[in-house]
């Protein structure tokens, strides 16, 4: 079965080479600029003698060579196995501009066109090569040898050399031929879309998953089926949702989980305190977020920073509900608890006014709190929870009771909440 299932993977990966080289010379077809990582081999394809598969092959041999002296002494020989993907993309490309020749571009409308069919099939073979889980091309190897060995995250160290492939591509078409060819427009749409198209397959698709991997059984998953009492407080920045959830703790006798997560996760996670403190719950501009993420689909090794936690996080909330009753609040704990049935969901919120006040008295902010903080902060959680759970953080369909804070003192609040708890009980 396993073997059977390499086979596939394997076969699998060769498909995806085949679909990227074609949506590669589509690119070139379509004369609007070649995604960042064929700019160089496609400008000197242009000057000299050599097709552009086959100056792809040279260009990728070379940043395999920079991969060993970014790597040194951590350079593994299970890496080589990249260069037989080299040949064979190369190979590819070319065969795949000789299917292509009789297309000719004739206006911009049929340019454009296929300049984005070039992002959509390149982006299917991004996806197949990344789910075979084989290798990966010279270029993700070297973000991923840069990222590792100068200790920054992945999706930076992709930015940066596609950044720098393309620098180098526009340097070398001034010098070679005293004009900018093969970096356009196109260039841009590739560079942008390409990894937004290959996430949407992965979520679209994911019976491919399945197909190509060895399915784990529920033991070997470990699925937690104990069900405890669970209260997860949601709650809009000053309306006291800390409070009363720890006041509710009390009165239940049950774990009050809020700050003491962030210790849990970073005992877990690897990440700092400080690190975990400074980035969850929060989303400042889910577009942008997405922009750098998008990288990420290059790769199946790699993770964003803010997934893991995430994940991380997930795991912890869920080995917390099955062990005991309590109260957690915040970090999206009523969408990964959504299918213990004895969760109970609150959403805590309140009037400007009120929640200004509690943040300056309360909260220990001396300087006045503006609307557009407020705003700021509420905003960078609904970004954090439509991300990681595609929900709306202020829908009230999404919980079991909403509470305006600023109309009940918390001991009236957390009978409420207890006599809401006990009714849906019953």
């Amino acid at each position: 079965m396993i073997k059977n299932k390499l086979l596939i993977r394997i076969i699998t990966f060769g498909i995806g080479l085949f679909v990227m080289a074609f949506g590669v010379a589509l690119s070139v077809k379509a004369d609007l600029g070649v995604s960042p990582i064929s700019c160089i081999p496609y400008v000197y394809s242009i000057k000299m003698p050599y097709t552009l598969g086959q100056l792809t092959i040279v260009f990728n041999i070379f940043i395999m060579l920079l991969q060993m002296v970014v790597l040194r002494k951590n350079y593994r020989l299970f890496q080589l196995v990249q260069l037989p993907v080299v040949f064979a993309f190369g190979l590819f490309i070319d065969l795949a501009m000789n299917m292509l020749s009789f297309l000719t571009a004739t206006n911009y409308v049929l340019k454009a066109f296929w300049c984005l069919l070039s992002c959509v099939i390149l982006a299917f073979g991004v996806f197949l090569e990344v789910k075979a889980k084989i290798t990966y091309l010279p270029g993700e190897g070297l973000a991923m040898a840069i990222a590792d060995t100068f200790k920054k995250e992945f999706g930076k160290a992709k930015i940066g050399v596609d950044s720098a492939m393309v620098v180098l591509g526009i340097i070398s078409s001034f010098v070679f031929l005293h004009q900018l060819l093969g970096i356009r427009e196109g260039t841009v749409v590739a560079a942008i879309l390409v990894g937004f198209i290959a996430k949407f397959y992965s979520r679209k698709l994911q019976f491919i998953d399945d197909w190509l991997s060895v399915k784990e059984t529920k033991a070997e998953v470990g699925e937690h089926t104990k069900e405890n009492l669970v209260i997860t407080i949601s709650r809009e920045y000053g309306s006291g949702g800390h409070e009363i959830g720890k006041r509710l703790a009390e009165r239940l006798g049950i774990a009050f989980y809020d700050k003491n997560l962030i210790a849990l996760t970073a005992e877990q996670s690897g990440f700092t305190s400080e690190y975990i403190s400074r980035n969850e719950q929060k989303l400042a501009h889910s577009l942008l977020f997405e922009l750098y993420e998008q990288n990420y689909a290059y790769v199946n090794e790699k993770q964003p920073p803010l997934d893991s936690l995430f994940l991380v996080q997930s795991k912890i909330i869920r080995d917390i509900a099955a062990k005991e009753p309590c109260v957690i609040v915040g970090r999206c704990a009523n969408f990964i608890l959504k299918e213990n049935r004895k969760c109970f969901n609150v959403f805590i919120h309140a009037d400007k006014d009120y929640r200004k006040n509690k943040i300056t008295e309360e909260y220990g902010v001396h300087a006045d709190v503006t609307d557009h903080e407020l705003e700021k902060t509420d905003r960078e959680r609904g970004n954090y929870c439509l991300h990681f759970t595609g929900k709306n953080w202020r829908d009230a369909a999404n919980y079991d009771l909403t509470v305006n804070s600023s109309l009940m003192d918390t001991d009236t609040i957390v009978d409420t909440i207890v006599s809401a708890i006990e009714r849906k009980s019953k």
